[in-house]
């Protein structure tokens, strides 16, 4: 059971959780949203979309969490990764909403620029050795899509304010809630280790870095954990793994910031020693990949065939086949 803050009891039917006062979580298959809700007017925000599959399961929560046809005012997005980004067209259409993000995000939301390719040479398991599968294009949102403004404050969220978090993507945020130190992190880090697809499903705690896959630059990214973890959080949602508090978890997060190159950073990778460089007109510079033999790639190839294989049976074994097959799409 739980609670919404106008005090209505919701039995829960769907696997969304309660991180803190007016905030949920869902998650599908090995990614998390969260929704807002405004004390002052109960009026609501999602913030990220999940996978192309994410959409029914969204509208299912919002309905036990609002009522029926009850719709946001916004979507934010942390950044556009095709993990945050699946279902944001269709929902942002069919609610008529808009979608806020940081500028530098815009031209991998309107079609202008893809981003860096990520990285299967940084290891660390099967979610890393697929990343070459995944998605790559970028959407196009149109007008329907804004910039965040650049003073730190979330339009439709006036408790919270935005932290510029890059690193992972060039225009990445964060979302931090101050009277109760909630802070929903995106993917600056994560309690999981995602580059495991175990641990990215089974998501056992553990405040990790940002995937390294898909992160372009680590300079900024160590930056970005150091400027969360001065604020002290409490509570912390992230975009893969189970929400975290208490004291272990801000041990566990003082202790990435202290020891950030030795847990976080992959011994070698392309964005390792050069990271690619973006603008507000997208990406303008991306380091040269990795030598890797013939026969390396290879067994990167068949790896990641054994990975898709292998979760697909996993997600089947859940009945969720219908997820996986649909966010590789």
């Amino acid at each position: 059971m739980t609670t919404a803050s106008d005090g209505m009891t919701i039995k829960k039917q769907t696997s969304f959780f309660e991180v803190g006062r007016g905030v949920w979580g869902l998650k599908d298959l090995f990614v998390n949203m969260y929704v807002v809700q405004n004390p002052q007017d109960r009026t609501w925000v999602l913030v990220d979309a999940g996978l192309k599959t994410s959409a029914p399961k969204i509208r299912k929560m919002a309905e036990q969490l609002f009522g029926a046809n009850s719709r946001p005012t916004a979507i934010i997005l942390t950044h556009g990764h095709f993990d945050h980004t699946g279902s944001v067209k269709t929902l942002a259409e069919e609610w008529d909403v808009p979608v806020y993000a940081h500028k530098l995000e815009l031209p991998y939301l309107t079609g202008r620029s893809a981003y860096p390719p990520p990285d299967p040479s940084v290891g660390g398991g099967m979610m890393t050795w697929m990343s070459p599968l995944y998605p790559k294009k970028p959407i196009d949102l149109g007008s329907r899509v804004q910039a965040l403004p650049d003073n730190g404050r979330v339009p439709v969220l006036p408790e919270w304010e935005v932290i510029f978090t890059p690193g992972h993507a060039p225009g990445h945020i964060s979302l931090f809630r101050k009277d109760d130190r909630l802070l929903l992190a995106g993917d600056a880090f994560v309690t999981t280790k995602q580059e495991s697809a175990i641990a990215a499903l089974a998501q056992p705690k553990v405040i990790s870095g940002p995937p390294k896959y898909f992160t372009c630059d680590w300079e900024a990214a160590a930056q970005s954990v150091y400027k969360l973890a001065q604020l002290a959080p409490r509570v912390v949602g992230t975009g893969h793994g189970r929400h975290m508090k208490g004291e272990q978890m801000q041990y566990e997060l003082d202790q990435l910031v202290d020891h950030f190159r030795e847990r976080a950073v992959p011994k070698h990778g392309r964005y390792v020693d050069h990271p690619a460089q973006a603008n507000e007109n997208g990406v303008q510079f991306v380091p040269p990949a990795l030598q890797t033999s013939t026969r390396t790639l290879v067994a990167i190839g068949l790896i990641a065939a054994a990975g898709v294989a292998a979760v697909v049976g996993m997600s089947q074994h859940k009945k969720r086949s219908r997820g996986f097959s649909g966010w590789m799409k």
